[in-house]
């Protein structure tokens, strides 16, 4: 049987940490909070093997975060670092990380991250520590808060917009954990949609839509409530790049309520019903009482599997860092001239300079060496990568799994850029112009995840 527990911890980051990661912004700190960041911490053993999930309220997960968590997790309750799996939500109101375009808050940024692997280690340390025997179930269901965000305008340049003919994976993903009493441990919420409700106007620090969906599930049912964000590499929200909050608010609720709703229906023990007897009153009423047919599957599993994928060309990394270089410089001295419109050109230029040098390095050695992380819960799969991968990665490698539900998640274990598909690359765009991928990269990577989730089957 297994055993499972949950447990949570506050990641906020301080009012007037850098903020943002919008070219089109003109503040730089975080002005307020919207509401807490968690990490939120799923802790399953099987007596043998142990694996931790953890959800955390965070915009990109940097290699060296990743690394310094998963030292301090393992120092702490012995979880093999392979067995650990990081998946940020990808908030875009968070704040930004070291080496950004932006000075105000800058100071405030590297204890932040210093003292992140400590405050996850406590989440994973009391999911373990409040670990019981449980059972597992799966379900699914539908929800309209996204779009394919991949538009274009006449003349045929595309834009991060609204496209509603483009491909979207709206299904909504759920697991759920109870007890062997019945009662709900952990409800597990997988969908595709960049966090993105909050735009440049907006000054504090959220977690965005995920952050209400985890508020809305708790509060229908018992337990804690993990949001693992999908193949949001070309899906974005509904209504987006705005500053109200009560729009995060409301998308948050509305997803947040389907899954509840599905939720609500799992029930982890195969059960049939069988008529008691029928009694006597104004009509004749059956009594009936669900019995269970079978036990769940118990089954715990885990592959790492690493994968080597073609980089596009693009310029060196010395080049883009030279360009960074003098682009930052200027935007130092358009900053002391305090013309908004100025400031917002230099901004966005510094920033698309920066994430070209992050491809660049991505993408240095002319290959890009992936984990692609597969684990097995009962009759769920939950694959992990540390993309941005474009909707259809998602639900291909959803249709071809064995798993009675399959969750996919981006994001995870590090960060190596967008991965668009293959058709993609002829009409060009913020996500094909920013790849460290060859085309070709994301059919891969599909074969890849495929192999990975059916051999926790094998």
């Amino acid at each position: 049987m297994l055993n499972v527990g949950v447990g949570r911890s506050d990641i906020t980051p301080p009012v007037g940490i850098a903020h943002g990661g919008w070219g089109a912004a003109t503040h730089e700190r975080a002005e307020g909070v919207d509401m807490p960041f968690y990490a939120t911490a799923l802790y399953v053993t099987d007596g043998d093997l142990e694996i931790a999930i953890v959800d955390l309220d965070m915009g990109i997960l940097t290699f060296g975060i990743d690394s310094q968590i998963r030292q301090a997790v393992q120092a702490s309750t012995g979880i093999d670092p392979d067995n650990l799996r990081l998946t940020a939500t990808h908030t875009h109101s968070g704040p930004i990380g070291l080496g950004s375009w932006l000075e105000g808050g800058k100071e405030l940024i590297a204890p932040y991250e210093d003292s992140l692997a400590g405050r996850v280690t406590e989440a994973v340390a009391s999911a373990k520590w409040a670990a019981k025997p449980a059972h597992v179930g799966v379900g699914r269901g539908e929800c309209a808060i996204n779009i394919n965000r991949r538009p274009a305008l006449p003349n045929g340049e595309l834009f991060t917009g609204r496209n509603w003919e483009g491909f979207v994976d709206r299904e909504v993903g759920v697991i759920g954990i109870d007890g062997v009493d019945g009662t709900p441990i952990a409800t597990v919420v997988n969908y595709t949609c960049h966090p993105t409700i909050l735009g440049p106007a907006n000054k504090l620090l959220s977690p965005d839509y995920p952050g209400y969906v985890r508020k809305v599930v708790e509060q229908h049912v018992p337990g804690l409530c993990l949001f693992l964000q999908g193949a949001a590499g070309n899906c974005g929200p509904t209504h987006g790049f705005i500053g109200e909050v009560a729009v995060a608010e409301w998308l948050g609720t509305r997803l947040g309520l389907e899954a509840a709703k599905v939720r609500l229906e799992i029930d982890p023990v195969p059960r049939k019903e069988r008529l008691i007897e029928v009694v006597a009153s104004g009509a004749d009423l059956g009594m009936y009482e669900d019995e269970p047919t079978g036990e769940p599957d118990d089954t715990l599993r885990i592959v790492n599997h690493f994968v080597d994928l073609p980089a596009r060309e693009m310029s060196s990394v010395a080049e883009a860092q030279a360009e960074y270089d003098a682009l930052e410089a200027k935007l130092h001295e358009v900053r002391k001239t305090g013309d908004a419109a100025a400031i917002k050109e230099a901004v966005k230029n510094a920033k698309r300079a920066g994430i070209t040098v992050s491809s660049a390095r991505i993408g240095e050695t002319g290959a890009v060496n992936m984990r692609i992380q597969a684990i097995r819960i009962g009759v769920a799969a939950l694959v992990g990568t540390p993309i941005e991968a474009f909707a259809e990665i998602g639900a291909a490698v959803k249709d071809r799994s064995h798993a009675d539900q399959t969750l996919f998640s981006g994001y995870s274990n590090g960060y190596q850029g967008y991965m668009p598909m293959a058709d993609a690359y002829e009409f060009g765009g913020y996500e094909v112009n920013t790849t460290p991928y060859a085309a070709g990269a994301a059919e891969d990577t599909i074969e890849a995840c495929v192999e990975a989730v059916n051999a926790l089957w094998r």
